[in-house]
């Protein structure tokens, strides 16, 4: 991979700013998930870059933990709900309440009008539900009744579902997808960092997290993630990676324009966490498979549907994100 500048030029106070908020919340994270520095990583490259995260794995491996410990680290107000196929839109965006005393209707906040939401098993509610999210994740707005109400920023939605081949599950729809910047799993710990879970007496590291930054910082280091520079060298090869989506055999539809511009805002974003004010190629690289594997539909998927579902369907677009990789050359 390229290697940045050797003249690289100093770091504006503005972005030098940016990345310690970066360098304070991975380091504050990680301390509540212990061993999975790449899955912390993409979890502030994702705050950063002022996108939503989507974690796909089994229960009991910290999913929660990442959402409640990346709340506390930005000193952030944090809402948990429990996705079901009864769940209705207004259990997560709020409704009017006829109040009999003043004789008005009276507007109830649902669980989203929050900094951190996190929507647990996400495909377990119905479509309905689901696209409730769709304004909020977008807009950052809440339709309800013909009014319209902004969300409080920062906003970031950490959404876990499990495989499509589970009981009770709806599949997410390409729409709903597109909206998550990054897709991630977290896995089971090695060996010896479940160990020292064990041994430990604490039910969630994440009790024991202060804020690491305030809203202002984390709203400033999003403004400086916009303003990091990309050479036309990374932005070539970024938009090649793009392009060979639409182009593989294997895939029936690749990534849109809006995936793209979701692809560079998330490597501008690990450039500030790297600490850099510039993209370089690994950059690009290292955030093509979170970013652009979830967006990307299999060829053939829907007539395999029941025997190449769940679990096989990531792996299998995560492998050809990267098969895509090894074949684009790398600026130099």
């Amino acid at each position: 991979m390229a290697q940045p500048a050797r003249n690289a030029p100093a770091l504006s106070e503005g972005v030098a700013r940016a990345v310690d908020v970066a360098s304070r919340l991975k380091r504050v994270v990680s301390s509540a998930l212990a061993g999975k520095s790449d899955v912390v990583e993409r979890a502030v490259v994702t705050a950063l870059a002022r996108g939503h995260l989507l974690v796909e794995d089994v229960p009991g491996v910290g999913k929660t933990t990442l959402a409640r410990a990346l709340s506390r680290a930005i000193g952030a107000t944090f809402r948990r709900v429990q996705c079901t196929s009864d769940l209705m839109p207004s259990d997560l965006l709020g409704v009017s309440v006829f109040n009999s005393t003043e004789r008005r209707f009276e507007f109830k906040a649902g669980p989203i009008f929050t900094n951190v939401l996190l929507a647990d098993e996400l495909n377990r509610a119905t479509p309905r539900t689901q696209s409730a999210l769709l304004e909020a994740m977008s807009e950052r707005q809440v339709t309800v009744d013909g009014v319209t109400r902004p969300l409080d920023e920062p906003f970031l939605v950490i959404a876990t579902q499990n495989p499509d081949d589970n009981a009770g599950t709806y599949p997410l729809p390409d729409s709903q997808l597109d909206r998550f910047l990054v897709r991630t799993s977290i896995g089971y710990p090695a060996a010896d960092v479940e160990k020292k879970l064990l041994l430990s007496r604490k039910d969630d590291e994440a009790d024991e997290i202060e804020a690491a930054v305030t809203l202002e910082e984390l709203l400033a280091a999003q403004r400086e993630v916009e303003r990091v520079h990309v050479e036309a060298a990374a932005l070539d090869y970024l938009h090649a990676i793009v392009l060979s989506t639409r182009s593989h055999g294997d895939i029936s539809v690749g990534v849109s324009t809006r995936g793209a511009k979701a692809f560079l805002r998330a490597s501008c974003a690990r450039a500030i966490a790297h600490g850099r004010s510039y993209v370089i190629p690994d950059d690009v690289s290292e955030c093509a498979v979170p970013v652009l594997a979830h967006r990307v539909r299999l060829a053939g998927m829907d007539a395999a549907i029941g025997h190449f579902s769940g679990s096989s369907q990531r792996e299998e677009s995560e492998r050809l994100v990267r098969d895509i990789l090894s074949r684009v050359d790398v600026p130099v």
